[in-house]
């Protein structure tokens, strides 16, 4: 610098001092600098909203329903990539009341190859080798059993029946082979069984 030439004898002292304080307003700016970056990384950003959590897709293969028909209920259901149909409604009444016992089903389903498959849910497990009866007016059914189940010897039969019934009552031996009666009412019976034919054809 101009200045510098300036300076009587001794100043080469001056000049060192100048430039020893130079480097050390040098070197406490790029302390500051650092400084001031370590503190620039380490300050947290602010959060970014975590996105709502997508709704769970449905169930591929539930059930959907068809209609409502009075007493009975209409849906479909995917069991293996193939439509099944069914039709079913829930006991009106049960004599005796059992603690504990579970729900009671009358069920008719339809498959494109298995036509008129008719089931009970009791509610409670069969003895082994029992037999349920179903009467629909002056029409007698049987069904035989498996495990909580009831399934119709005839199919054809029954649905035929309950389609001139107004209601089925079965009688089951039950739980220490006590007799068990439960009634169904047939009301809308007739367009649901006529709605999961449409829906499921036979082939």
């Amino acid at each position: 610098m101009t200045w510098l030439r300036l300076l009587p004898d001794g100043a080469g002292s001056i000049q060192s001092l100048m430039l020893n304080m130079s480097s050390r307003l040098l070197a406490a700016l790029a302390l500051s600098l650092l400084v001031a970056g370590s503190a620039s990384a380490q300050t947290p950003k602010p959060a970014t909203p975590a996105k709502p959590a997508a709704k769970p897709a449905p169930a591929a293969g539930g059930p959907k329903s068809i209609g409502k028909f009075d007493d009975w209920t209409a849906a479909t259901h995917d069991e293996g990539g193939v439509t099944v149909c069914y039709a079913f409604t829930r006991a009106q009444s049960s004599s005796p009341a059992l603690p504990g016992r579970g729900p009671v089903v009358l069920t008719v389903t339809q498959r494109p190859t298995l036509r008129d498959a008719v089931a009970i849910e009791a509610g409670f497990a069969f003895a082994a080798n029992v037999t349920v009866t179903a009467q629909v007016d002056q029409t007698g059914l049987e069904f035989y059993t498996d495990k909580r189940n009831a399934f119709a010897r005839d199919g054809k039969a029954v649905t035929a029946a309950f389609n001139k019934g107004t209601r089925a009552v079965t009688r089951s031996p039950g739980p220490r082979n006590a007799p068990v009666t439960d009634t169904f009412s047939l009301k809308g019976f007739t367009p649901a069984f006529a709605a999961i034919n449409k829906a499921c054809p036979a082939k």
